[in-house]
């Protein structure tokens, strides 16, 4: 199937500001896209791409005095498959995990495990070692924790989620984490594009976060908030928690004017000529309005 994805951005400053960007599909996200997978900026300024410590994609500008416009619009092409669900996963005793998962049973900034350590014991305890005590914390969070974006809070712990029983997204990536975390499951934090794919709409479209756990080897995705397997999904970045991966870091003062995010399913019959076509009609568009403009002007 195909997913046109994209995002459009208008940040303001005063004077050049360095800036640290993760806004690109993570190399492992998607194998198969469909156009310029880069960040595109208007004004046009340099720009430097570099892979971090988790293999995420993050580009490097200086944003000019005034306002700055960054987007992309891409499309993927991947199967039509949701989320795997792997019953019989069991979970690795800690001595037997590999060196660089070992990080992921550790406290992070947002991820404050200490806290709810004596909560999860008696609660997932007496769970199977395996997919099911995974499943159980995801039961319970997404029972536990209301969503709304008037509860959002960018200092919020998991333990502060869990006491408030409100969150976006994150808080409630954050929580699962921590619980696992504590249970001795390695699990580290994801977001990227997540459209409405088979499921009833669930308002505007914007960026998603999720968590992802180790056993029997392999990585798995899970998803506290929506709890269900979907299909679609477009990854970004991962990191320990949302402190390693936070979609702009400003070194100094912006102001965010516009922000916009879209992924949606193609009709089944498009062809991949027909997907690089839509792509194109949009640079034209944009080509005719930045001549319009300059006339203007």
């Amino acid at each position: 199937m195909f997913i046109r994805f994209g995002f459009e951005f208008d940040i303001s400053s005063d004077g050049d500001l360095p800036m640290l960007l993760a806004l690109l599909p993570h190399p492992e996200g998607v194998q198969n896209i469909i156009g310029d997978n880069r960040l595109k900026f208007e004004p046009h300024i340099p720009s430097h791409e570099f892979l971090d410590s988790y293999g995420n994609r993050l580009t490097r500008i200086v944003a000019p005095d005034g306002t700055l416009k960054i987007w992309t619009d891409c499309i993927a092409e991947m199967p039509r498959e949701a989320d795997v669900v792997l019953p019989e996963a069991e979970l690795q005793p800690v001595k037997e995990l590999p060196d660089e998962v070992l990080m992921f049973l550790l406290p992070s900034r947002y991820v404050d495990s200490d806290r709810l350590s004596s909560l999860a014991w008696t609660r997932f305890g007496d769970t199977k070692p395996n997919w099911e005590r995974v499943q159980a914390i995801c039961d319970y969070v997404h029972q536990h924790i209301t969503f709304g974006y008037q509860f959002s809070r960018v200092d919020k712990t998991a333990g502060e989620a869990h006491l408030e029983r409100a969150g976006v997204c994150r808080d409630f990536a954050h929580l699962a984490i921590c619980l696992c975390r504590i249970m001795n499951i390695p699990a580290r934090y994801a977001s990227g594009y997540l459209g409405d794919i088979d499921v009833e709409p669930d308002g505007p479209n914007d960026f998603c976060a999720w968590f992802e756990v180790y056993l029997d080897g392999t990585w798995y995705t899970l998803d506290a908030r929506y709890n269900t397997p979907r299909i679609g999904r477009i990854l970004m970045v991962r990191g320990h928690d949302a402190a390693d991966v936070a979609m702009i870091t400003s070194f100094g003062t912006h102001q965010l004017n516009h922000f916009s995010v879209w992924t949606w399913e193609m009709p089944e019959t498009t062809t991949r000529e027909q997907a690089l076509a839509a792509l194109e009609k949009r640079a034209e568009a944009e080509a005719v309005i930045k001549h319009s403009s300059a006339r203007i002007a």
